[in-house]
């Protein structure tokens, strides 16, 4: 057993997983702390290297492409902080830190586990049901729907909506984008039936708005990497699970990010939707000029 413990959390690898467990202390991200422990099989790894400093260092484990929802749900974008594949590592400790980080190397030549990327996810990502409250409102996934419940600061044209109900069959991906204290982020559910027609987060009745709580609103990536596990793998559509190591994603490829071929009729069905809360006074004439135009934008 190769096994180092840290403020940060615990690394311990037994020859055949490399068991990651977040420490206690304050100074470990929220979600590091909520996404829990993490099993990672030694197939799943790509590698893994010590990245001494001055005052303490840093192990890094890379993960093949494809092997984790997690990874492709956020797209590389969980600030490093946040990191479960990232141990800060106090300066005593640096020879126990290559020890280990040479343990796993060592591993992965004996077991030649390949590098190239995964036809299916090696991790499960997170247990359901899973809820998070965020800025924009309650987004709940029980492992075949999700459900957003609006906030009172939502957008009015997303609480006149009432409720948001998806089954996970509808869904094409989960795009996210961490809210960075500086700049919004969301969390958006792309059907089938909407693929084509993207509207600003704050009035896409499909996304959340993520623009308060930094540290809360990063909660909602686990409900994202619980949808995308269910979600055909990225293998299935010829695309990259997130197009290199580090976790970047690449963008959907033609087939992924056509519209369906009932677009037409899912055109009319949103813009009578529109119509209808234009008529009842719930939108503006500014509001529904905004929003019908941002919809045949994306038609």
């Amino acid at each position: 057993m190769a096994e180092i413990i840290q403020r940060d959390g615990t690394w311990a690898f037994d020859g055949t997983t490399v068991r990651i467990t977040p420490g206690l202390h304050r100074s470990v991200p929220l979600f590091r702390q909520t996404y829990g422990e993490v099993a990672v099989p030694l197939e799943a790894v790509a590698g893994v290297a010590f990245e001494p400093e001055r005052k303490r260092g840093r192990l890094r484990m890379r993960l093949r492409e494809g092997a984790d929802p997690l990874l492709h749900a956020t797209g590389g974008r969980l600030p490093d902080p946040a990191d479960p594949y990232r141990l800060i590592v106090d300066v005593d400790r640096a020879g126990v830190a290559e020890y280990v980080a040479e343990e796993i190397r060592h591993a992965l030549l004996l077991d030649q586990i390949p590098k190239e990327p995964t036809k299916t996810y090696l991790l499960p990502g997170p247990p359901v049901p899973v809820s998070v409250r965020s800025s924009d409102g309650t987004v709940s996934f029980d492992g075949t729907q999700v459900r957003i419940d609006w906030a009172d600061t939502s957008d009015r044209v997303k609480r006149a909506t009432g409720p948001r109900i998806i089954d996970v069959g509808d869904l094409v991906q989960v795009e996210w984008l961490p809210n960075s204290g500086y700049e919004d982020g969301f969390m958006r559910f792309v059907t089938r039936e909407a693929s084509f027609s993207k509207l600003p987060p704050e009035k896409d009745p499909y996304a959340l708005d993520l623009w308060g709580s930094t540290r809360r609103d990063l909660l909602t990536a686990l409900v994202a990497t619980a949808v995308t596990a269910r979600l055909p793998h990225p293998s299935t559509r010829g695309d990259l699970a997130h197009g290199d190591e580090r976790g970047h994603r690449p963008r959907l490829t033609a087939a992924a990010a056509a519209p369906p071929a009932d677009h037409h009729d899912a055109l009319l069905r949103r813009l009578r939707e529109l119509g209808e809360l234009h008529r009842d006074g719930v939108l503006t004439d500014e509001e529904f000029a905004m929003t019908k135009a941002a919809v045949l934008r994306g038609f």
